[in-house]
């Protein structure tokens, strides 16, 4: 830079010539040393400003106002730069202008920036007082530069109890509870706001004996109230314990002082009862209260949801929206979620015409995206992501999701990238949806190159669900070597939902060595969980190997274990109907089972074979057959089609996973009566139509017993056809499982076994 011309003497002569003069003259009093260095890097003051306020007040040596300005704006790197004009002009800052700077670092967690601060006031000679003091620590400690705060409490020669209140929040705040603890012992005085900050830090970070061990200390021994926001935390450790009595005993007390009516208490305290399993009480609360604001109407509607009672929720929902208080976007969220999880679309529905009609914020419509994906939806989650004008994280990963659960990958990816183009950053849960569709696609090479790119290209840490949705992609893909040596290299200890991908895929391709491993790691984990010993038995069971059946059969009996049933449920004529295995207890019984019956035969008419590997007990295969008839879901779905018209699609839903001789049937009953066939499972959505699913058969079944079962069997006779579906799988690569589809539409059984012993493949199997 060439003598005289610095940033000020460039920027000068950028402006007009009047105002050039008077800026000009406003300068006069700096000497030349000062203006050989650089006093900002770019002027103070923006092009768009337009009263031209700072520029005047710098102009005018009013260095103080303008910084105060910029602050204002959330300017905080002009009014930094400023700030250094003012110390060059020898002007001497007041306490006014470094507090402003130093709430503006902490509003924009602008660390680097609150050094600079900090360093101007040391080298300033300003002698900064308690309350400044106080604002350098609490911008410390609140951008979590724990290191630099304790270094200012120790420099500090002024404390006050607000010095040490804010040392002990930022420790509590990031979970450093043992030196929080430690400073608090220290304090040579405490009040509500000291307590109340330790006893929270315990609840927030799962330790909640030792959170209420203190509120009975504060209470009993030092003869403190506590102010709401000790009792709300109090309630809360309560309720993670939980422990119902110490709760009562809380709530009994507060009753006496007054705190019980507060919004903040209320919350916890509902909360508390809920969560110790006495929603009840929390509602009688409710109905008590005298001024019910709409985050009271959240939070109480939030408990019944929470736990498990959804009409009750609604009902609420309900009496909200007649009692004359508005939800905001927080009770809707609930709502939405609530019926993603139940798969109440019908209400859903109710909310978006709300919401419509109201008129919204985009946040609650990530929630719609949502709600209509888990639902089933695919098409109207779409209608609503596409009138959103930007869409955020939530509504874009709710997409990517549910296009995957619904067996669209390719759109899922789709999604994905389209995702990126936006530029918006994907998280940890988006990825978690990429390498989910991958997995159900068998796209085992892209799923992996997606898998690298979330730390090599996203910039993120791998979290235990990406290696879950690893082993799941690989070990349904019989990729088992690399799924074990992943497993035995990764950088944290597998839980349990990798162990269960594992063993899912074990029982897939019946890989008995790798499911013993998997299973023992699940049994350690989860000893009460009876999907273990199911699958396990499976496994065993496909294999002939009855003699491990019965064994784990009386392992489950000695230890309690008891299986889930199985249970399905369709909506008809706004009415739930539920059925279990083998179900009679249904006024349309015979109707039910009689159509079942005329459905198998046709059925096997089309070359349909059961695939009794999924029946667990060593009986007759006419037996294992009737069995297998009388599935939930197959029960849900034959009443759903002697109820509703020709043509009406049936959705049913499951608390289990679909068994892969239901997944074959309900590939023929669509071709058969010509619907299209919903199932939602414990997995993912199964969008069965003109006898081809969704997933592309990717799912939970190994295609070479089923197509072994329908070529081989005694029962196959040599003039029926098999289908294109069915024919599909013959052709098919054992490492990829990718069909090759044929151009006939159907071909003879011979034919179809010689085609398929022709596979070079089979050998493997």
């Amino acid at each position: 830079m060439r003598k005289g011309k610095t940033p000020i003497t460039n920027f000068l002569k950028s402006v007009s010539s009047p105002l050039n003069t008077r800026t000009q003259s406003s300068f006069s009093s700096l000497t030349d040393s000062h203006l050989k260095k650089p006093v900002f890097e770019k002027p103070p003051l923006r092009r768009d400003d337009k009263d031209g306020l700072i520029s005047r007040l710098c102009r005018e040596n009013k260095f103080k106002d303008a910084i105060i300005l910029l602050c204002q704006q959330k300017r905080l790197k002009e009014a930094i730069e400023i700030l250094d004009l003012l110390d060059r002009s020898e002007t001497c800052p007041s306490a006014a202008i470094y507090s402003a700077l130093l709430h503006l670092c902490l509003q924009q967690r602008a660390v680097k920036e609150g050094k600079r601060v900090h360093a101007h006031i040391k080298s300033s000679g300003f002698v900064p007082g308690t309350f400044i003091s106080n604002r350098v620590l609490d911008m410390y400690s609140k951008c979590e530069s724990l290191m630099d705060a304790r270094k200012q409490f120790e420099e500090m020669t002024d404390k006050d109890i607000c010095s040490w209140n804010t040392l002990i929040r930022g420790y509590a705040k990031a979970g450093q509870l043992e030196e929080a603890r430690q400073l608090f012992d220290e304090m040579p005085l405490k009040d509500n706001f000291s307590w109340s900050t330790l006893i929270s830090g315990y609840v927030r970070y799962d330790r909640p004996k030792e959170a209420l061990e203190l509120y009975r200390r504060m209470h009993k021994d030092e003869k403190l109230e506590g102010n709401k926001f000790t009792v709300a935390s109090a309630f809360a450790a309560c309720a993670a314990l939980p422990c119902l009595r110490l709760g009562k005993e809380i709530h009994g007390h507060i009753m006496r002082t007054g705190l019980a009516s507060d919004a903040v208490v209320w919350s916890s305290l509902s909360d508390m009862y809920a969560k110790c399993g006495s929603v009840e009480q929390a509602r009688h609360i409710f109905d008590e209260m005298l001024d019910r604001d709409v985050i009271t109407w959240t939070t109480m509607i939030g408990r019944y949801l929470e736990s498990g009672r959804r009409k009750e929720g609604f009902e609420l929902f309900s009496e909200l929206l007649s009692s004359g208080v508005s939800p905001n976007e927080f009770t809707l969220s609930g709502i939405l979620n609530s019926c993603s999880d139940f798969a109440s679309e019908d209400i859903g529905k109710q909310v978006h015409g709300y919401m419509t009609r109201i008129g919204f914020d985009p946040f609650p419509f990530a929630a719609l995206v949502h709600m209509y994906s888990k639902c089933g939806n695919i098409e109207s989650a779409k209608r609503v992501f596409e009138a959103v004008p930007q869409p955020d994280l939530l509504s874009w990963t709710s997409m990517i999701s549910g296009h995957a659960q619904n067996g669209q990958p390719d759109e899922a990816l789709r999604y994905f990238e389209l995702l990126l183009k936006s530029g918006t950053k994907p998280d940890h849960i988006t990825f978690v949806g990429v390498l989910s569709a991958c997995a159900h696609a068998g796209l085992v090479d892209k799923g992996l190159a997606y898998f690298h790119s979330i730390t090599e290209k996203h910039g993120l840490t791998h979290t235990a669900d990406h290696y879950a949705c690893l082993i799941d992609m690989l070990s349904r893909s019989a990729r088992f070597r690399e799924a074990a040596e992943i497993i035995d290299r990764m950088p944290m200890k597998p839980d349990k939902f990798l162990w269960a991908a594992l063993l899912g895929g074990c029982r897939i391709h019946g890989n008995l060595t790798l499911a013993k491993r998997a299973a023992d790691a699940l049994f350690e984990l989860e000893p009460d969980n009876a999907t273990t010993y199911v699958t396990l038995a499976n496994i065993y069971a496909t294999t002939g190997m009855w003699d491990e059946v019965a064994k784990i059969r009386k392992i489950m009996d000695g230890k309690g274990v008891v299986k889930k049933p199985g249970s399905s449920w369709i909506k008809v004529k706004g009415k739930v109907q539920v059925f279990l295995v083998g179900d009679k207890t249904h006024p349309k019984t015979d109707e039910i089972y009689g159509f079942l019956e005329e459905l198998s035969t046709r059925m096997k008419e089309e070359g349909y074979v059961p695939d009794t590997n999924f029946v667990l007990h060593d009986i007759e295969e006419e037996q294992k057959e009737l069995n297998l008839t009388h599935h939930s879901e197959k029960l849900a779905i034959a009443f759903g089609i002697i109820s509703t018209p020709s043509g009406t699609p049936i959705k049913v839903f499951k608390n289990l996973r679909t068994c892969g001789d239901c997944h074959t049937a309900i590939k023929f009953i669509s071709k058969i009566v010509a619907r299209e066939v919903i199932v939602r499972d414990s997995n993912r959505f199964h969008h069965f139509k003109d006898g081809i699913c969704s997933c592309g058969d990717f799912c939970d079944t190994n295609p070479v017993p089923i197509i072994l079962s329908i070529l081989f069997s005694s029962s196959a006779s040599s003039d029926h056809l098999i289908t294109v579906d069915q024919k599909s799988c013959l052709c098919f690569s054992a490492c990829t499982r990718r069909p090759v589809r044929l151009g006939s539409s159907s071909t003879s059984i011979p034919e179809a076994r010689e085609m398929f012993l022709s596979v070079p493949c089979f050998g493997k199997f």
